[in-house]
């Protein structure tokens, strides 16, 4: 069974009088464990199925599921639920909260899914040592490198163990010895804990590390491709 199944998939964005069609019929299953990347020019579906993987849209056809859960049997509150405990999210702008250190922006979904503080500073510091940035929990956003911002913005997405990370263009804003260093991380993550990750991004650093490639065309799948190891 896939752990991602978008089932002809189609998606129309209205502007005016203006139909624009940004997924077409289209067909996609993820497996767990999973090391994915959703490539292609700008305008060819990609933020967009992340989008409606993470429960933050909709398909104006078709269906969707994830974990087992199918999107359509959910009203919007239950798929914030849902989004809040089973999908991780890794973005380009690293989306830190500016006046909380790193450590309580790591630990803000565990907060907000209740999570006792004991077992939230645990899970941080757990992870914080793992990724290398144990000394920089008390720092906040704005005295930390992009690449430490990152790192940041990895542990709370691992932090919640989500059923899977979606990370749009997460290495657009670092240079590329920082980008590689962070995707050698988690694939590290992938390989050694089972995370599953899908990526979208045109970065060929990104889909050199890539164990599978989805190449996406004016929103259908142009082909779809497992890398060696």
């Amino acid at each position: 069974m896939s752990l991602i199944a978008l089932r002809n998939v189609t998606k129309i964005y209205t502007s005016g009088s203006q139909h624009i069609a940004a997924l077409s019929e289209l067909s996609l299953f993820i497996k767990a464990g999973d090391f994915a990347v959703l490539a292609g020019p700008s305008g060819s579906g990609k933020t967009t199925i992340l989008n409606m993987v993470g429960a933050l849209d909709r398909p104006t056809e078709g269906a969707i599921a994830v974990d087992g859960v199918n999107y359509d049997d959910l009203s919007s509150r239950q798929l914030a639920d849902f989004r809040l405990h089973r999908i991780g999210f890794i973005f380009q702008s690293y989306n830190l909260i500016p006046v909380l250190t790193a450590a309580e922006n790591a630990e803000f979904t565990l907060l907000l899914q209740g999570i006792a503080p004991a077992e939230r500073r645990a899970r941080i510091d757990e992870l914080f040592e793992r990724l290398d940035i144990a000394e920089l929990k008390n720092r906040r956003p704005g005295e930390l490198s992009g690449g430490q911002q990152q790192r940041v913005a990895i542990a709370r997405a691992i932090a919640p163990k989500p059923a899977v990370i979606l990370a749009d263009e997460p290495t657009a804003n670092l240079d590329s010895h920082t980008a590689a260093e962070l995707l050698n991380l988690m694939r590290e993550l992938n390989e050694k804990e089972g995370v599953t990750f899908l990526f979208s991004s045109h970065d060929p650093q990104v889909i050199a590390h890539a164990k599978r490639v989805v190449r996406l065309r004016d929103g259908q799948l142009e082909n779809d491709v497992r890398q060696p190891l």
